[in-house]
């Protein structure tokens, strides 16, 4: 089994959720990219156990209890538009002169669920696809700064998607050393 050595960040969709996981290239297109990002992102798992345990600590059970897994990134190139995937009470009009993005309300909670696909592009190893469906639950801070771009700092909290409580689908893709030699011109 080789192991790999990962570099460098990737690309970032988020879809509207309707039952079911698309196919990579439905998920993958431009149209569903929600903006170039900054800083990368990262996959966050946590879990929680509950430990039962005699007073001479000889005796101890444990049982996990929760898991919790959080997709992050900075999202550099973004608009109005981009608030509704990232906030669950706005709501975007738009005209030919104007996009106006109305956010409070939680009776404007729209309780949607996204896929978002996170597409890390190695032509060498193989590409890595880590996925999950989710809302964003955190918030956001747009900071508008004299000498720096404004990143939204994005943060989605996965749910189960599947009858199993799946939280996350992380994908590699697998590379022969024939294919890696074609890439580079060198073996592995």
């Amino acid at each position: 089994m080789e192991k790999r050595i990962v570099l460098g960040s990737g690309k970032l969709f988020v879809i509207l959720y309707t039952g079911e996981i698309p196919n990579d290239t439905t998920i993958e297109t431009e149209n569903n990219r929600i903006g170039a990002i900054q800083g990368g992102a990262s996959l966050e798992y946590s879990s929680e156990f509950y430990e039962a345990k005699d007073d001479s600590g000889v005796y101890v059970k444990q049982i996990m209890t929760n898991e919790d897994v959080l997709l992050k990134s900075g999202i550099m190139t973004w608009n109005g538009s981009t608030l509704s995937k990232l906030c669950q009470t706005a709501r975007v009009t738009e005209t030919a002169e104007k996009r106006t993005v109305k956010i409070g309300g939680v009776g404007n909670a729209d309780g949607k669920k996204y896929l978002i696909r996170f597409l890390h592009e190695d032509p060498i190893d193989g590409d890595i696809r880590v996925t999950i469906v989710g809302s964003s639950q955190a918030g956001f801070t747009i900071a508008f700064a004299k000498d720096k771009e404004t990143v939204i700092d994005a943060e989605w909290k996965a749910m189960p998607h599947d009858s199993e409580g799946t939280l996350v689908i992380y994908e590699e893709e697998i590379k022969a050393q024939e294919e890696k030699k074609d890439v580079t011109g060198e073996e592995g």
